[in-house]
């Protein structure tokens, strides 16, 4: 099953094929759309030369990548500090993880080193990690014991609250519904 993050199937494709570029669109997912966010890698692997490879992003030096970042249109509307980000999250992948990003979550022993792991990684937060690991474990069957209890409440069936239970235009309806609500309680 291919996820659905984005508007066109060649971008879904990436994401669920090169571990590397979903890290990436999880990344960038914040303060733009996220079908934005996620279609990135997509135009990042068309920059690059058509190759994402954490190696060679983290040998890049910032400049380079910004400079790439910001070409129309732009990869998110913080170029700068979000190629620092995709630096950093390479450099991390490249050196601990042999450059395979699969390997963060397939080398894991259980949910809550997942999202330890995670929670490492530049620009991921307990809450972004927790949802990734969900989007893991419900879209492509990453469940090392205690996903859902780790990943809580994000990992649970039946809620349509974050990126993990996005699957079709209709639960992408429902995602952003429950996220205008949230931002409504919180103006009360």
């Amino acid at each position: 099953m291919a996820i659905y993050l984005t508007t066109r199937e060649d971008h879904n494709n990436l994401l669920s094929e090169e571990p590397l570029a979903l890290l990436i669109g999880m990344l960038l997912d914040q303060q733009i759309p996220m079908e934005r966010a996620f279609a990135a890698p997509a135009l990042l692997k068309e920059r690059l030369g058509g190759k994402i490879d954490a190696t060679q992003i983290a040998a890049m030096d910032v400049a380079s990548l910004t400079e790439i970042f910001s070409q129309k249109p732009a990869l998110h509307r913080f170029p700068k500090s979000m190629a620092e980000r995709c630096t950093l999250l390479c450099e991390i992948i490249a050196t601990e993880y042999d450059n395979d990003a699969r390997k963060l979550w397939s080398e894991a022993k259980d949910g809550d080193e997942l999202v330890t792991r995670l929670t490492k990684l530049p620009g991921f937060g307990e809450q972004k990690a927790k949802i990734f690991a969900a989007l893991l474990g419900k879209q492509l069957g990453v469940t090392p014991p205690k996903w859902r209890q780790a990943t809580d409440p994000f990992g649970q069936d039946g809620v349509y609250m974050s990126v993990a239970d996005i699957t079709s235009e209709e639960t992408l309806r429902l995602v952003k519904d429950h996220k205008a609500q949230m931002k409504a309680k919180m103006k009360k």
